[in-house]
């Protein structure tokens, strides 16, 4: 799948993760997962300072299709949100890697980001699921 940037890391509940030289971690959702939503209307994220809990909810996307939680690939501090997806939830759809992403995190455990899937894992997941 030629869709799946090979540098990131990925989660069952697609959602990605990319780690930056300061180990801090950026996260957005997939292509795949954008496609599947269709048109995103809306997104809520949390607050810069809060601190999230790897497998758990931190916000909700909503598309002209469905509405889905979105879960935190690892654990730490919320230290920047994406701002610009409140006026232009549309960044998701067009540019879900780089303009859609939704929060950076400080993360308690860095090894956390390197038990998440790498891109084959992945797409062995999107296949299996048949999409």
């Amino acid at each position: 799948m030629s869709d799946i940037p090979t540098e990131l890391k990925y989660t069952k509940s697609h959602e990605w993760a990319a780690k930056d030289e300061e180990d801090l971690i950026t996260i957005g959702i997939t292509h795949h997962a954008q496609k599947l939503l269709g048109d995103v209307v809306f997104i809520e994220l949390p607050e810069v300072g809060i601190q999230i809990h790897s497998g758990e909810e931190f916000g909700v996307i909503e598309s002209v299709k469905a509405a889905s939680d979105l879960y935190s690939p690892l654990s730490g501090e919320v230290v920047a949100v994406n701002e610009q997806l409140a006026a232009q939830p549309a960044l998701i759809n067009q540019d879900p890697y780089h303009e859609g992403w939704f929060i950076k995190v400080r993360p308690d455990d860095v090894d956390e980001w390197d038990e998440l899937m790498d891109a084959d894992e992945y797409a062995d997941k999107i296949e299996a699921d048949g999409a």
